[in-house]
């Protein structure tokens, strides 16, 4: 940098210009040469297109939370439920995908799968993309870590964050990263299917975030997973993203219509996890259910479980968050 520049001896100023084949001599003028500090990269410029997708989203939130939804209140008195309608929408959540392959595309079609969870601890690293600010950072870090503690807390499987070593990586990045993290992906997974890259790479605006969990041996144990979150999304889009795809990667993969009070829903009523969707996680790790159950095996013990957790045959259900 400048300082190192300034104590060249004449010398070797005139040798360089003479042949530009002279070392730059140390300030004493003796022949120990002084590295040149190598030129820092200009630092990390978020695109045009960055900048609108974040209106883009502020905006949509904003249209959200007028008409009411993206509640945080996790369901109360209007959103009664029972232990029949809490098995069903476990069947529904847990034991249906939310997209199956045709060709070399991922489609939304409904499709009949099996149970999938994890049977390893749970190890969330987060990954931030270096145009973040750390106003960001700061808070999905913290919520990040408070929401593994919830995590486990409903399902009782081992949950929580690391700095290093991760299984589960969460990647909180803007556009022109998320574009060009197909590298990344295929360090974490090197399975990874270039249709599963591409449509992570390909995001469309619609999408605020996106899972991917692999179950390697085809037998419902899943192992690795990745989240990608859209960091132009609002604090409270990017909090709901966090809520229900760390989620989604334990094992309740699909969406329901009658889902309520949930996240597991596209209606967007609720932004957060909610009390239905803690048991839901309770009876995914319930001892008594195994990965690579189909729908008919589970439901009878999935009846059992729900009943059970709501304190009796047919009970209600209508408080909020735990």
């Amino acid at each position: 940098m400048r300082p190192a520049l300034a104590h060249i001896a004449a010398g070797g100023a005139l040798a360089l210009l003479a042949g530009c084949a002279a070392p730059i001599l140390g300030p004493d003028g003796a022949g120990d040469p002084v590295a040149r500090a190598p030129v820092p990269a200009p630092p990390p410029v978020r695109s045009a297109e960055s900048f609108e997708l974040e209106d883009y989203y502020t905006r949509i939130e904003a249209s959200f939370l007028t008409q009411g939804l993206l509640r945080t209140d996790g369901g109360g008195p209007d959103t009664p439920f029972t232990d029949r309608m809490l098995a069903e929408n476990f069947i529904r959540i847990a034991l249906f995908d939310e997209f199956t392959r045709v060709g070399n595309r991922l489609v939304a079609r409904e499709t009949e799968s099996r149970l999938r969870r994890w049977e390893r601890p749970v190890r969330i690293e987060v990954h931030f993309g270096e145009t973040v600010g750390p106003e960001i950072v700061a808070r999905d870090s913290e919520a990040i870590e408070s929401y593994a503690g919830r995590l486990q807390r409903a399902s009782g499987h081992p949950i929580r964050t690391v700095r290093s070593g991760g299984n589960y990586h969460v990647f909180i990045l803007h556009e022109d990263e998320r574009r060009t993290l197909g590298p990344r992906l295929r360090e974490i997974i090197p399975q990874l299917s270039d249709t599963a890259v591409a449509q992570i790479e390909g995001l469309d605006r619609s999408s605020y975030c996106a899972v991917l969990a692999i179950d390697p041996a085809n037998n419902g144990v899943y192992t690795r997973a990745i989240a990608v979150i859209r960091a132009e999304n609002p604090d409270l889009f990017r909090l709901s993203c966090i809520h229900e795809e760390l989620a989604q990667g334990l094992g309740l993969a699909n969406d329901s219509p009658a889902a309520r009070p949930s996240i597991f829903n596209d209606d967007e009523e609720f932004a957060l996890l909610t009390t239905h969707d803690e048991l839901l996680l309770r009876i995914l790790y319930d001892p008594r259910l195994s990965p690579g159950m189909t729908a008919d095996e589970a439901r009878p013990i999935v009846r059992r479980i729900a009943a059970e957790l709501m304190g009796g045959p047919s009970a209600t259900q209508t408080e909020g968050t735990i």
